[in-house]
């Protein structure tokens, strides 16, 4: 099969329409083995070398659960940031193998436990309330701004316990900050999106240490408190690893449930019978709608490995040093484990999707958080709002990384 029209590390591919996209990894799908695509050099960052594309359900799921193999160091993002950008910002959970990410796991996760996503769940409830308050009040203009990017940030900023004057200054740099993940059009845009990354970063940090201090010292009932002062075991985070977990929490966890927000709309609004379906019986029905969303869309559309040792995968005989990348969201239209993948169907068997990422020590550790965040806003919409519909075609963000939707114009 001839797929030297693909290439995956060219900008020009991620410009295409997402259908002929879906039909290009259809196609490397069906090939024996992974497809090795050279990368060029480009400014700022550690690229050049190239990587296989992993683009089927159990070729991503092998390299997910084998992180001894295939490690997240240095980096999980394609291309590869430069060194010296862990020496600025410190070093990200997703960018470590155990036993430095195991313990940073263990010292956050408590900021996703069942007793605190219960806790959470009146003021996700309120959250909600006041932003259809507001597309009500206003008039609906676009969907992305109004309701998808506010909750998740409104959300984190309240666990972090960010005071309320610091919010609208920490949605502006989320936005600065994921406008450089992906794809690079040109050396003077990319120097420029790189600045703007930096100081979005650095400032995201500089606040949340600030505030850390300030609760080591006087300690309240917010996540800050909780991970600058010792757990049972007498772990607590230091200033660098604070600020890399809020700026991952602040990317990470918004994006996923952001994106999956904007392209749900919609999917609901392109396919009245799955709508319709939901609103039957909504509780009976919410659950398997949001996986079956977050599967069709696939919000982080891939994540970068690096061999550490000899290994066939397929076939293939990798080599230390060798780079994979997991296209998340191939693997979620591979036909042999979702049937007819390209059509939304929200009573589809979706546990396998690997739309969170894939099964391993890397497993998204705020995917229930997306999910609660992400059902709340849908019952308080859709309730309210019935006739809640999107307009037109959405303005999606053009990276290799972040399935993003810049606009989408909705009525209701």
């Amino acid at each position: 099969m001839d797929v030297s029209d693909i290439d995956l590390a060219d900008l020009e591919f991620w410009r295409r329409p997402l259908k002929e996209r879906n039909e290009a990894f259809a196609r490397l799908r069906q090939l024996d083995r992974p497809v090795f695509f050279p990368e060029r050099k480009v400014p700022f960052l550690r690229s050049g070398t190239g990587f296989y594309a992993l683009v089927r359900h159990a070729d991503v799921v092998e390299a997910s659960r084998n992180a001894k193999v295939f490690s997240s160091e240095p980096a999980v993002t394609n291309p590869e940031p430069p060194g010296w950008v862990k020496h600025v910002f410190g070093e990200s959970m997703v960018n470590m193998d155990d036993p430095r990410h195991a313990r940073l796991r263990r010292i956050v996760s408590r900021a996703f436990s069942p007793r605190m996503l219960t806790d959470l769940q009146s003021d996700i409830e309120a959250a909600c309330a006041r932003i259809v308050d507001d597309v009500v009040a206003h008039g609906p203009r676009d969907f992305v701004s109004q309701v998808a990017a506010r909750l998740p940030i409104h959300v984190i900023c309240d666990m972090m316990g960010i005071p309320e004057a610091e919010r609208e200054r920490v949605h502006r740099q989320v936005d600065a900050s994921t406008a450089y993940s992906g794809v690079r059009p040109s050396l003077w845009r990319s120097a420029r999106m790189a600045a703007g990354n930096v100081l979005a970063l650095l400032a995201l940090q500089r606040l949340v240490i600030r505030l850390g201090h300030e609760r080591a010292r006087q300690p309240r009932g917010d996540l800050v408190s909780a991970l600058v002062n010792a757990n049972p075991d007498g772990e607590r985070l230091t200033d660098r690893e604070l600020g890399s977990f809020f700026t991952l929490l602040l990317v990470a966890g918004n994006e996923t449930a952001r994106n999956t927000m904007a392209h749900g709309i919609r999917l609901l609004t392109d396919h009245p019978d799955q709508r319709e379906l939901l609103m039957s019986d909504f509780d009976a029905h919410i659950g398997n709608a949001i996986e079956e969303m977050v599967r069709y869309v696939s919000p982080i559309i891939q994540f970068r490995r690096r061999v550490t040792q000899p290994y066939n995968l397929r076939g293939l005989e990798l080599k230390p040093g060798d780079r994979v990348v997991l296209f998340y969201g191939s693997a979620n239209r591979d036909e042999e484990v979702f049937p007819d993948p390209d059509r939304f169907d929200i009573t589809r068997e979706t546990k396998p999707h690997v739309g969170f990422g894939g099964p391993g020590p890397h497993f998204c550790l705020g995917a229930n958080l997306a999910r609660q965040e992400i059902r709340t806003m849908f019952r308080e919409l859709l309730t309210r709002l019935p006739g809640v519909r999107a307009v037109g075609e959405p303005e999606l963000l053009l990276s290799n990384f972040d399935n993003g939707v810049r606009r989408q114009a909705f009525a209701f």
